[in-house]
């Protein structure tokens, strides 16, 4: 069961990030939903209501056509609008932060729910007026069906408003920064607290058979139940060779086992293992350190211009960095039987170059931004950390920066500041 699961949520994943996803499914239940309706029209709802309630019915063929032609019209002007501002979003965000984000915004369920909820009421509408007769004496209108048509509609005006809200909402950089610290902050929580990884010993795999990608894409997710149900099944023990979040090519390494494998069993492994054209914050946290990265850089830029988003950048990159010193920079998961997988991670060396390197290189002539990455860099030398190594990461990370800064800038009172801040990190920095 828990492997059926597994392979459920790994299909999820692999498709909830496609704008047409939440809508597809609203699209099939307001579809159904008209054909319920018709049915119980069939079964004389309609007639009964129109005894007890009659307010309740439209009890006019051509009244009936009317308002739902003018429902499902309305309704496509707003589908459209709608698309046309989130088409102007993913355009803005691209142009003025980074093409990284358009993963997340593109994944936004608030988005797509909204535009479901106009397909739905559009399909509900158009073939409930395709089932009214317009005459005869006998015929029932489907007042009730009608009814509920209206009541969808005033549904998606409410939606549409609230959409209006959300994506002005959405633009504003606080917000975009603010939702992949969140995501992040949720992904690291998740695995910090993890019960089942641990950093046991491993063995030496440099003599383990190796096994290659059969596609390309970038390495997204893992379905570590099967992982482990195969590992149980065939008694071995498992390396994941790349680091989640990289661009996997075709026939490179993708990983060892302990003994070698049939090919059917290789097979398995291999669809455990899910690659994706798009990178989400949600499963690979270091993600977000490159996104909140490539707005700092942007806004540093000069066409932008931009110091304060830099400085809101580097506050919930602060954030992250201590986060990410409560996580191991190794990742084993046991089996039930004894069997051991281990992941590459990211290291948090690695992390923090990556994200300095290209801070060091657009931030070094900004005196202000200097002087917040050193309250940044002051702040994770007093954080409690898993591995005490992670200092020593910091520590270089700061003085690379300031050798940075005092050769690029010159004025003798930044110059001073420097110094001061130094001295504060317990720096010597040759200038």
């Amino acid at each position: 069961m828990k492997q059926i699961w597994s392979n459920l949520s790994s299909v999820f994943h692999s498709i909830q990030s496609k704008i047409a996803f939440y809508p597809s499914l609203f699209a099939i239940f307001g579809f159904l939903l008209a054909f319920v309706m018709i049915y119980a029209e069939n079964r004389g709802i309609s007639a009964y209501l129109m005894d007890n309630i009659p307010t309740l019915v439209v009890n006019n063929g051509d009244t009936a056509l009317t308002i739902l032609s003018a429902c499902i019209t309305g309704l496509i002007s707003m589908m459209v609008f709608s698309f046309s501002m989130v088409m102007v979003l993913l355009n803005q965000a691209s142009t003025n932060y980074s093409p990284r984000l358009l993963p997340g915004l593109i994944s936004d369920k608030k988005h797509q729910v909204i535009l479901g909820v106009y397909l739905a009421t559009i399909l509900y509408c158009i073939f409930i007026a395709i089932s009214i007769q317009p005459h005869g004496e006998d015929y029932q209108v489907p007042g009730f069906s009608v009814l509920l048509g209206i009541v969808f509609t005033v549904i998606c005006i409410w939606a549409f408003i609230y959409f209006i809200h959300t994506i002005s909402q959405s633009i504003q950089i606080n917000n975009i920064l603010d939702g992949i610290y969140q995501s992040a902050k949720k992904r690291l929580n998740y695995l910090i607290e993890d019960p089942a990884d641990t950093t046991g010993n491993f063995p030496d795999t440099q003599e383990w058979p190796e096994y290659y990608a059969e596609k390309s894409g970038y390495f997204q997710y893992l379905n570590l139940e099967n992982l482990k149900a195969i590992c149980d099944q065939e008694e071995i023990d498992l390396q994941i060779l790349p680091v989640k979040g990289v661009f996997v090519l075709k026939g490179i390494p993708l990983f060892k086992t302990s003994k070698k494998l049939e090919k059917e069993t290789i097979k398995k492994i291999q669809e455990a293992i899910v690659f994706s054209r798009a990178e989400l914050v949600s499963l690979n946290y270091a993600l977000a350190f490159k996104q909140i990265t490539e707005i700092i850089v942007k806004a540093m830029s000069p066409g932008i211009n931009d110091p304060g988003t830099a400085m809101n950048g580097i506050d919930y990159l602060t954030e992250l960095f201590a986060m990410r010193m409560q996580k191991n920079d190794s990742s084993v998961h046991i089996t039930n039987n004894e069997h051991r997988i281990k992941f590459n991670v990211v290291t948090f060396s690695e992390l923090m170059y990556n994200v300095m390197a290209s801070l060091r290189t657009y931030c070094k002539q900004d005196i202000i931004i200097i002087q917040k990455l050193s309250l940044m860099f002051q702040y994770l030398e007093n954080q409690q950390s898993i591995d005490q190594a992670y200092h020593k990461v910091i520590t270089k990370e700061a003085k690379a920066l300031m050798q940075d800064a005092f050769q690029e800038i010159s004025n003798q009172g930044d110059q001073k500041l420097l110094r001061e801040l130094s001295e504060k990190l317990h720096l010597k920095v040759n200038r």
